[in-house]
């Protein structure tokens, strides 16, 4: 059974005659009759009474006048939600982030990216970067926003955002009334550390700038989100070295200094699967580098803390 034999019984089963039928589906009347034996053979059911007067339905023809209408209208809606996606206006997106992508812009590309195509279904999932690579790998994710550009072959990535590190301090620590501080400044500091486990290139990262700068940190706490970190030293359980979006966390009681010297940066990463393009993918992570471009630009200064923010 095709496609086209249900579509030339429908229309025959609405005119009840063959001449007509034939002319609205622009075919002469012998294919028309061909197909209509065709599906009657295959259904194994004679579909039509017909001689020399009228064409009438069987009772197993007006039964499958109704379902060959359902199948006809869901093969055409599927039609149009295969070209709906390939054109970008409809889809499902699943997405995933790292938590300092809340205070990158993410949050403002993806209101733009929804108010352009209202039809996406998006759901987001706040995952490390090392998740992010194991969902997208496993096909639960189409696009995800990471930390490390250390990816399989079967993924690609491209680099949205490269920012400085800053020194993140509880309110009342003495440090915290200096402007802008050396590394050096924070040797004898308790640290709150990225977990390596959550994300390996950062915690690396954050070691080496303490190491150039001639000490290991006591790491006292390790988390698994920037968040987690900001909240910690905000309590007063250490210091930390955090990308300079955070300070945009706003948290109570943690300040936010610039560090005297260049250091390793902070980047994210867009990561995405190999393979055929994706036209929901490409759109919304260009619009996500478009608004980290904009935020970074219009960045407040790095010395800013959640009491000057309020």
């Amino acid at each position: 059974m095709e496609l086209r034999h249900l579509r030339y019984f429908s229309v025959l089963a609405e005119e009840l005659h063959f001449g007509r039928a034939a002319r609205r589906l622009s075919i002469s009347q012998p294919p028309l009759s061909v197909a209509i034996r065709q599906l009657e053979e295959s259904v194994g059911a004679r579909l039509f009474e017909r001689n020399s007067k009228e064409v009438r339905l069987t009772p197993a023809g007006d039964a499958l006048r109704v379902s060959a209408r359902r199948v006809l209208l869901q093969a055409e809606e599927a039609a149009i939600e295969a070209r709906d996606v390939a054109l970008g206006s409809a889809g499902r997106l699943r997405i995933g982030f790292v938590g300092a992508m809340l205070y990158r812009g993410l949050p403002q590309a993806l209101r733009a990216f929804q108010a352009k195509h209202p039809a996406v279904r998006i759901t987001l999932s706040e995952l490390n970067s090392g998740v992010q690579i194991t969902e997208l790998l496993n096909d639960r994710l189409d696009l995800g926003f990471a930390h490390t550009r250390r990816v399989p072959l079967e993924l690609q990535h491209r680099l949205l955002l490269s920012e400085p590190f800053v020194a993140c301090l509880p309110v009342g620590l003495a440090l915290a009334r200096k402007r802008v501080l050396a590394p050096a400044d924070l040797r004898h500091q308790p640290f709150v550390l990225f977990s390596r486990e959550s994300s390996p290139d950062y915690h690396e990262r954050i070691l080496s700038i303490c190491a150039d700068a001639g000490f290991l940190p006591e790491v006292r706490h390790e988390v698994r989100h920037w968040l987690a970190v900001v909240s910690l030293v905000s309590q007063g359980l250490g210091v930390a070295l955090v990308p300079q979006a955070m300070r945009h966390s706003a948290l109570r009681g943690a300040v936010f200094r610039a560090l005297d010297r260049p250091v390793a940066q902070s980047e994210a990463y867009g990561i995405w699967r190999s393979g055929p393009s994706n036209v929901l993918v490409e759109r919304l992570l260009q619009g996500v580098a478009d608004s980290l471009s904009a935020s970074a630009t219009s960045a407040t200064p790095a010395t800013s803390t959640a009491k000057d923010q309020a």
